[in-house]
């Protein structure tokens, strides 16, 4: 009776509870796209190393993808209101904490605890929606609504980012968190009405605690391999941690009777290969919502206003092409859909690698729209197909781990392709440099590589300056390239799976 209460009233506010709750999922979006954007600026204030800038992003994501899952089956259980307005109040308190810190390790520690906060907004959210907009009709519309906000919110964080950084630095892309939220709790309290799954299942703590640490584990690995060796005992120890750490998950959930993870799922191949294209799309195309800002502005000298304008033709694209993957749903399965999806991205990639290598504006924008373009059909397309692939009843835990594999995808693809990317520009720097006959300085190639290259030059005479540059400029171009061409492979690779493992018909399991 309770329940039906709280449905019927929820139901009721309509329009502004949808917004509320969809302002909670994109607060989770823009923060991740904002910093993306001033993590140059985040490298110079705080003499931060390369490492250290992929940990600002990579703690945040890991803590979100890890915790997820939790966080979904603790709203469920505990209350979808109660357990929002505490995200919203760890969001708020970790931003400020972010807005303060005066290390790169006090500012990582911080973005994990923003993380568990946006883990505790965004599965809740998603839970109101879906509580307050149970009719057809009503549902379809409110997840439009949603998506639309959500496209829309891609599409302004670069710019957000970008004014962010420009007039007010970046302590400031976290610091505008805290209004936000305090605006987004007082709607909470007035509109959303507690709602509660009675038939919750206990949680899997061991489950939880066993993949965070697999994935904390392979990313250290990841982000250590530039630096100490890919067979250094550092690097080495650590991934065979993480290695081992994902048998034992797999082990214990196989032996549980309510895992956090049902591994049966997998036993069918249409919806073995949705999730990977869920990961691929999240690996080599949404990751680039990080990773362009960094190239625009360290390979291309760009401003971060400039970097912010100059991301509209990825962002436009993305927020426009699901309108297109919903004409062609007409006439292609989900499959044709994934594989075409998948291919644009590899070819948007392998563009976006000769312009790396090119001062061309015009072929710059154009392979950024064509990589943009390819994510925007997968973005429509990926949580369709994994939820076509499963029966109905199975749909609670599908969409888990579609959620979950596409911010693993995020997580391990910024690490990976970081470490591509640090990779070839070390190698480039130290051909180039020798090339120009400067001396190799100490610390030289480690600020390169964080985009700090006020204090790279400074460790060079004035007149060698221009050489510096280009040298600088041009290794991470170079760098770029590989990581772009890596990118390129795993959409290829992952297309060839999709178009394989999902022959048979969609719908159709174990």
């Amino acid at each position: 009776m309770m329940s039906s209460i709280s449905t019927s009233r929820s139901a009721s506010h309509g329009t502004p509870l949808l917004l509320i709750a969809s302002m909670g999922c994109a607060m989770t979006v823009l923060d991740t796209n904002v910093v993306g954007i001033v993590l140059p600026g985040i490298a110079r204030d705080l003499n931060a190393s390369f490492a250290d800038i992929e940990w600002v992003i990579s703690a945040y994501v890991l803590c979100f993808a890890a915790l997820l899952l939790p966080a979904g089956s603790l709203a469920d259980r505990y209350g979808r209101k109660r357990v929002f307005l505490l995200g919203i109040a760890l969001f708020a308190a970790a931003s400020l904490a972010c807005s303060v810190v005066r290390s790169a390790t006090l500012l990582y520690i911080a973005r994990s605890a923003q993380g568990v906060g946006a883990a505790f907004l965004l599965a809740p959210a998603l839970a109101i929606i879906g509580h307050a907009f149970h009719h057809e009709h009503e549902r379809t519309r409110a997840w439009a609504v949603w998506g639309g906000i959500m496209g829309l919110t891609m599409v302004l964080s670069p710019l957000i980012g970008g004014l962010i950084s420009a007039w007010l630095g970046w302590r400031w892309a976290f610091a505008i968190n805290v209004p936000i939220c305090g605006l987004l709790a007082t709607g909470v309290v007035r509109i959303v009405d507690e709602s509660r799954d009675p038939t919750t299942r206990a949680l899997d703590l061991p489950g939880i605690a066993l993949f965070a640490a697999a994935m904390f584990s392979l990313t250290w690995a990841l982000i250590l391999g530039p630096e100490h060796g890919w067979f250094s005992a550092a690097v080495a120890l650590r991934a065979c941690a993480g290695v081992v750490l994902f048998a034992l998950f797999v082990w214990m959930e196989r032996r549980r009777a309510h895992p956090m993870l049902d591994l049966a799922l997998f036993r069918s191949l249409p919806f073995v290969g949705a999730i990977v294209a869920m990961f691929a799309y999240a690996s080599s195309a949404q990751v680039m919502a990080s990773l362009l800002p960094l190239f625009l502005q360290n390979a291309h000298g760009e401003t971060a206003l400039s970097a912010g304008v100059g991301m509209l033709p990825f962002a436009l694209a993305m927020l426009l092409l699901p309108q297109l993957g919903r004409k062609l749903a007409e006439r292609m399965d989900s499959r044709q859909i994934l594989t075409l999806g998948l291919a644009v991205v590899a070819c948007g990639n392998l563009a976006m690698t000769l312009a790396a290598r090119s001062t061309d504006h015009v072929w710059l924008m154009v392979a950024m729209a064509l990589l943009g373009s390819g994510g925007g059909l997968l973005n429509g397309e990926t949580q369709k197909a994994i939820m076509g692939t499963v029966p109905r009843e199975r749909a609670g835990m599908a969409s888990g781990i579609s959620t979950t594999s596409r911010f693993t995808g995020i997580l391990l693809g910024f690490s990976g392709l970081g470490a591509v990317l640090a990779e070839g520009v070390r190698s480039t720097l130290t051909a180039r440099m020798a090339q120009t006959h400067l001396p190799f300085i100490h610390g030289f190639a480690e600020r390169v590589m964080a985009g700090d290259f006020a204090r790279a030059f400074a460790l060079y005479p004035p007149a060698s300056f221009d050489a510096l540059v280009d040298v600088a400029r041009s290794s991470y171009g170079e760098g770029f390239a590989h990581a772009f061409y890596a990118a390129a492979s795993v959409a290829a690779v992952s297309a060839a799976i999709v178009f394989l493992s999902m022959r048979r018909k969609t719908g159709q399991s174990g």
